[in-house]
């Protein structure tokens, strides 16, 4: 069975999650702990940035970054696909999902800043990053209230719950980032219940627990 190798926190794993439960592909793989920040953890040899989620196959291939994965689970069941295959609607679900890993992007660059001593952090960095955050929240908020993601459930859908889930998790803006965005708040606020989402909430990682 392939080994999915990730951290809890990483908005990036939890996305690749909720896509295996919501195609109804859970119990096909396997769930493994990975140190990205540790050299000598194993995932270097699988991975050549280390990064999760990296999903290890029984054939010893390996796949990695979260959309190639998703792309990969996605055929693996025979029911509706969660990635569209015609290039319309397929391009729209990308570019969405596109949107929101910017946001998580963005957001995970703020926590890691936040590790750096403190006499070596940036405030201009973390200003910058914690901007982009902010526009693509605007732009989630826009495409929500113009319809553009009333569809059936694709993984735009998931992207965009999970980058709202991790900004909300690491605690990103100061001021409650609902403000003014009442489409994407409405859109997380219910997706949030999905069982896909509650076995999924991120979790700080054992080795951030030492520190």
């Amino acid at each position: 069975m392939p080994t999915l190798l990730i951290s809890p926190a990483s908005p990036f794993v939890r996305k690749v999650r909720v896509f295996a439960a919501e195609a109804g592909v859970a119990d096909r793989i396997t769930i493994g702990l990975a140190n990205s920040w540790d050299p000598a953890d194993p995932i270097t040899r699988h991975h050549p940035a280390a990064k999760v989620p990296t999903l290890l196959l029984d054939d010893g291939g390996v796949i990695y970054d979260s959309n190639v994965i998703c792309e990969y689970l996605d055929s693996l069941h025979g029911g509706r696909k969660l990635i569209p295959a015609a290039l319309g609607p397929r391009l729209l679900c990308l570019r969405q999902t596109a949107l929101a890993s910017a946001c998580m992007e963005a957001g995970v660059l703020v926590r890691q800043e936040g590790r750096r001593p403190e006499g070596e952090r940036s405030p201009w960095w973390v200003t910058r990053q914690t901007e982009k955050v902010a526009r693509c929240f605007d732009a989630m908020d826009r495409e929500l209230g113009e319809g553009a993601l009333k569809r059936d459930l694709d993984l735009a859908h998931i992207s965009f719950a999970c980058a709202v889930g991790y900004i909300d998790f690491r605690s990103v803006f100061e001021r409650d980032w609902r403000e003014g965005r009442p489409h994407l708040a409405a859109f997380y606020a219910d997706f949030a219940k999905r069982p896909s989402m509650v076995a999924t909430v991120p979790e700080v990682a054992p080795w951030d627990k030492k520190k």
